[in-house]
């Protein structure tokens, strides 16, 4: 962009929140002007809850030095280093919500600034966000997270490979899905185009059970990737009756 152009641009902002104050959009509280122009102020951001150490060094799950994960056992070899950046709790998942099912894009701007400092990060891998299908894309307009890749790749000069990863077939919601439900729903739900990155992280909003990330990286290593890793935004807790099934003790 010419200088002349971003420096308009800047005053035509700054004129913006001047005749418009900023509100945010999860506390509806006035906002004073802040670098970026968040649309969720740094109060709502601090209450995020960051997810406590130690974690499963594969699926990124909390546990604990005396506990077993039994999320991850069954991923495919190559797929590993999966972090979340939040507990996806009543205060993180109304920002999940305006992403995916309000058309607020730029929210995505916000949850990529929680999600900078996650190791799989590090480094130069690609970005690979998981695709959405055709009908869905086509009802909704954009990608939450593609949208996510590029808010990361913005602050951090990575790549996003958008296009080496396509879903070809659509899933339908996994929300009512047990576990073992979501897996049979999602298998075979990918493939690649080359080229393929050697080393990939795929980005997407919440993690669950891992159904998604784990078929999406079958594919991606099936395709020549030769180390997959994954970063969300939140990640779902596990009511205790799915903890009980998927941890295992081992005093």
């Amino acid at each position: 962009m010419p200088p002349w152009r971003a420096l308009w641009a800047e005053r035509i902002g700054a004129a913006e929140r001047w005749l418009l104050p900023g509100e945010c959009l999860l506390c509806h509280e006035r906002v004073a002007a802040l670098a970026g122009d968040p649309l969720i102020c740094p109060l709502c951001r601090a209450r995020w809850r960051r997810l406590p150490r130690p974690q499963c060094h594969r699926c990124g799950q909390p546990i604990d030095a005396y506990t077993e994960c039994r999320i991850c056992p069954d991923w495919p070899a190559g797929f590993g280093g999966v972090e979340s950046a939040v507990w996806l709790d009543e205060r993180a998942r109304p920002a999940v919500h305006l992403l995916k099912n309000h058309g607020w894009r730029r929210v995505a701007v916000d949850l990529a600034s929680a999600m900078a400092s996650l190791s799989p990060l590090a480094g130069r891998p690609a970005l690979v966000p998981i695709p959405l299908g055709a009908a869905r894309l086509k009802s909704r307009g954009y990608n939450q997270s593609a949208e996510l890749a590029r808010a990361i790749a913005r602050r951090s000069g990575l790549v996003v490979a958008s296009s080496c990863l396509v879903r070809i077939r659509e899933t339908g919601t996994q929300t009512a899905l047990t576990p073992e439900e979501r897996d049979a729903n999602l298998r075979d739900a990918f493939r690649t185009r080359a080229p393929v990155p050697k080393r990939a992280v795929l980005v997407d909003d919440v993690f669950t059970t891992g159904a998604t990330l784990r078929s999406a990286a079958t594919a991606l290593l099936a395709g020549g990737a030769e180390a997959v890793s994954a970063v969300t935004f939140g990640r779902a807790e596990l009511p205790l009756a799915a903890v009980s099934r998927t941890i295992s003790l081992t005093r």
